[in-house]
């Protein structure tokens, strides 16, 4: 059984940083690209962060481009999303989410992706 279980949100004041972490289970970790979505209420589900099955290629959400860096440990079965300069636009729950196209990163869209976590909740106060 696939399993994918975020952790490291909290609450953190504008111009703050996070560290969040994903640890994969039952699939073979090295062999999947990975990304990072996250959902805000009433918002639709958007891609925040993707990276490529060693780590080589990554792309960014526009609204994200230059704060957040996604990085992953296919030793540790581990993916990260460092978040930098938050705001209060990037309150939000954070899902992890693992697909079998080695080009996930190329699109960034959630059709693509066919494992979820469960989310790790981000909030930002200004």
């Amino acid at each position: 059984q696939v399993q994918l279980v975020e952790s490291g949100g909290g609450s953190v004041q504008a111009g703050g940083s996070l560290r969040l972490s994903c640890v994969g289970s039952g699939l073979s970790f090295s062999r999947v690209c990975l990304a990072w979505f996250r959902q805000a209420p009433g918002k639709e589900r958007e891609g925040v962060a993707a990276i490529s099955t060693r780590g080589l290629t990554t792309a960014y959400g526009d609204s994200v481009e230059g704060r957040f860096s996604i990085s992953r440990d296919n030793a540790k079965n581990t993916l990260y999303l460092q978040t930098n300069s938050l705001s209060f636009e990037d309150t939000a729950t954070y899902y992890c989410a693992a697909s079998s196209d080695y080009n996930c990163w190329k699109r960034l869209h959630t059709d693509d992706f066919g494992y979820w976590g469960q989310g790790t909740q981000v909030t930002v106060s200004s």
